[in-house]
């Protein structure tokens, strides 16, 4: 499958796949920033992506982040929808700098990853659940 982007600094590279078995495509900061302590910030990736309809881009921070930067992804996952593709669209990774220290990004630092996945529309529909036993709650699996 094609994806249409637009990079705003073209003396980044193009987001790839590190390896034949990832996943998810790596994303860049397109500036130098620093991030302060224990505040949330978002580092501009330097796309617009045109997501295709009948999908969503998710994006995260790269599992070395934590460790390395002292970063945490404060929503979880990004959620790009299919229609944020404007021109001032850019994706951003929101991070959380969970130490007392400011954390500097670097332009061109792999600082996230993006996935595509197919996401259908559903209609809900109210009304009588097909089952009467409740499972549990939240851990009701584990001991």
């Amino acid at each position: 499958m094609n994806i249409t982007i637009k990079r705003l600094d073209t003396s980044l590279p193009i987001p790839e796949y590190q390896t034949d078995g990832s996943a998810a495509f790596d994303l860049y900061s397109r500036v130098d920033m620093t991030c302060p302590a224990k505040e949330i910030s978002r580092i501009p990736t330097n796309l617009i992506v045109e997501t295709p309809e009948g999908y969503a881009l998710l994006v995260n921070l790269r599992s070395s982040s934590p460790k390395r930067k002292g970063f945490i992804h404060p929503a979880g996952t990004g959620i790009v929808d299919s229609d944020y593709r404007g021109p001032e669209d850019e994706i951003c990774v929101q991070v959380y700098n969970f130490t007392d220290q400011n954390v500097t990004v670097e332009k061109g630092e792999r600082i996230g990853q993006a996935m595509f996945i197919a996401v259908p529309k559903v209609t809900l529909v109210e009304g009588e659940l097909g089952t009467n036993a409740s499972r549990g709650g939240f851990g009701s699996t584990g001991a």
